[in-house]
């Protein structure tokens, strides 16, 4: 399979992969933002993916952080979702 070499499609795989990562793992991912540690509780799907991804994609757009980017994007948005979907409250440290 050829390597991604458009900044759009890096993109929206990245955007992709991350949301699966988010999906399949929303219970971790509700715990892990509740105890401030969604990094550290999902550090081994995060890796998958990012290696999936890094193996789609062109060195120099694997360079522009566009994995890294979504995960801080769609992970937080992701637990967001899920501590309403839940009824849980969580707190907006973030900000």
């Amino acid at each position: 399979m050829p390597l991604i070499e458009t900044e759009d499609a890096a993109r929206r795989l990245a955007r992709a992969i991350v949301q699966d990562v988010g999906l399949y793992n929303e219970d971790k991912l509700l715990s892990g933002f509740r105890e401030d540690r969604v990094f550290d509780i999902l550090a081994e799907e995060v890796e998958e993916g990012r290696a999936l991804y890094k193996s789609r994609v062109s060195p120099d757009l694997f360079a522009r952080h566009f994995y890294e980017r979504a995960i801080v994007d769609i992970l937080v948005r992701a637990a967001f979702n899920a501590a309403a979907k839940t009824g849980t409250q969580v707190e907006s440290r973030l900000w």
